[in-house]
């Protein structure tokens, strides 16, 4: 109950926030670099090495997203963030016709090993490391990605990078998936058996905490699916045969980060401290590798508004400065135009600039966890950790991450709290500046970012000309490899980079893979 004439203040996650924190009795936080990690999970953190800065990146077409890359990394940008269309994501070449309506309008389309070899023109692929948000047919982009770096001359043991492949959260909050959960966690693990002896610098997974958020979850139930969906992972790659502690120290996650600034700062000590302990007291990992969460960080899509654009400069920098509190190892800062359109070039670059400032000019790069013993946000770390473990709990009493996500019980959870939120935006109780209060009559005039239609017709012109030249006989022989492998046991990725090599689409593999395991259908 609120003191009489004070209103009572409650953070997204429903934790209640008291006028003042005091001192408690509690045993001193190891130091950053020792387990359990609150504190980082580096000794130095920052001092030692900044965070990467990665500018989420991809439209049209492979020409034109790498024009973006290149200009990103000549203004500073430390790796590549590529965003894929909605037909790439969904395993459909360019040309097909359930795809033409949405050829690059969200990200850039690769259907070719020829539109990989020019989404990475000029670049050296020794260089960057480079994060593909790719999840269905996330290990043919990675395979794709591996071809161009070996004609490159790469050896791709020194390949650094990450791709998304979590398909778990695809079907909890974000719907672009194809086959059905278990066939698709077989990827998931081939994958990780696969870059463990061609690519054993690479990051297999980012498991994905930050489309639950935007769906509309609370901060504890960011932590608490998103490491649930972790634990689904780490057994399905125990199950098929894997060593813990060969695939564990290449897992990686990927968090959002939102407004409300000390709750965030607090989410990613208690995410960091509950994985450690999870991996080493759960599945008793012996590696110190394996019990990091390593973590990149997005600010809020869906905290941005059309509304008064500008106001997003400051969210956005708020976030960010929330990520790099909470130990986040790489960072994407969002345009303030990106509620109305694709960034601009502008936007992007001021998106950038955001963590520059940041990184050199406000000092709080110079030491490890700076907000660490602070009385409110030690009190809130506790707090999430205590509110996560009760809900992971309960997941894992429905029979896991996979189980509950087939019952509809995540989803129930997320869009409950999505509903909730609206709820309290529209009856003022929560307050978004320029949408709710402090409401001006504008005329927006912010640039907007379009898409090239010649791009995109020329992208599926070439589409087609690809497939013309095919060597049929050739393809369809790696294809029946591709099936025959899918129906049994062996790892596909062998077979699915032999049939790109020979030519096939990713269309085309996704296709043969869909006679096999069938489309997922939500019941």
């Amino acid at each position: 109950m609120a003191e009489k004439g004070r209103r009572e203040v409650v953070t997204d996650s429903g934790i209640v926030i008291e006028p003042v924190y005091r001192a408690k009795e509690r045993p001193p936080e190891p130091d950053p670099g020792e387990y359990p990690f609150t504190r980082g999970i580096y000794p130095t953190m920052y001092r030692g090495r900044r965070w990467t800065m990665r500018q989420y990146a991809g439209f049209s077409s492979a020409e034109e997203t790498n024009r973006r890359f290149r200009l990103l990394l000549e203004r500073g940008q430390t790796g590549l963030s590529v965003a894929f269309d909605l037909p790439t994501q969904l395993g459909y070449d360019s040309d097909h016709p359930a795809a033409r309506a949405e050829v690059g309008r969200v990200g850039v389309a690769i259907s070719t090993l020829d539109d990989m070899r020019r989404l990475f023109d000029g670049i050296d692929l020794s260089s960057v490391t480079t994060s593909m948000t790719i999840n269905a047919p996330a290990s043919l982009l990675l395979l794709l990605y591996q071809i161009v770096a070996e004609e490159q001359g790469v050896d791709p043991a020194k390949l650094g990078g990450t791709i998304q492949n979590d398909i778990l959260k695809e079907y909890a909050a974000r719907g672009t998936y194809i086959f059905p959960p278990r066939p698709s966690m077989r990827l998931v693990t081939d994958t990780f058996a696969y870059c463990r002896e061609h690519l054993p610098n690479w990051n297999t997974i980012s498991i994905s905490g930050y489309h639950i958020r935007e769906a509309g979850a609370t901060a504890v139930q960011e932590i608490a699916f998103t490491l649930a969906n972790g634990i689904a992972y780490v057994q399905a790659a125990l199950d098929a045969g894997l060593d813990l502690d060969d695939f564990a120290p290449r897992l990686s996650f990927f968090f959002a980060a939102h407004s409300t600034f000390f709750e965030e700062v607090a989410k990613f000590r208690a995410a960091r401290r509950m994985w450690a302990k999870i991996m080493r007291e759960r599945f008793g990992a012996k590696n110190p590798r394996s019990w990091m969460l390593r973590f990149h960080t997005q600010t809020g899509g869906c905290t941005l508004t059309a509304q008064q654009p500008l106001n997003n400069v400051v969210r956005v920098a708020f976030q960010a400065l929330a990520a790099v509190l909470g130990g986040t190892q790489s960072l994407h800062t969002n345009g303030f135009d990106e509620a109305l359109a694709l960034p601009t070039e502008e936007a992007a670059t001021l998106a950038l600039r955001t963590q520059q400032i940041i990184s050199e000019e406000t000092g709080v790069a110079d030491t490890a966890d700076p907000l660490g013993g602070s009385y409110f946000v030690e009190t809130l770390t506790d707090e999430l950790e205590q509110r996560a473990w009760a809900l992971i709990d309960e997941v894992e009493e429905r029979g896991g991450a996979v189980a509950a996500i087939e019952s509809g019980f995540i989803q129930d959870q997320i869009a409950d709290s999505a509903y909730k939120w609206e709820l309290a935006v529209a009856s003022g109780e929560r307050t978004v500046v320029g949408v709710n209060k402090y409401r001006v009559e504008e005329d927006v005039s912010v640039p907007i970012m379009r898409i090239d239609e010649e791009s995109v017709q020329r992208q599926i012109k070439r589409v087609i000309a690809y497939r013309e030249r095919q060597d049929r006989a050739r393809v369809a022989a790696a294809l029946d490899e591709v099936e025959a492998a899918a129906r049994g046991t062996d790892n596909l990725l062998p077979p699915m980079k032999a049939a790109l090599l020979a030519g096939a689409t990713v269309g085309e593999i996704c296709g043969r893979l869909r006679e096999v395991w069938g489309e997922y259908r939500p019941t």
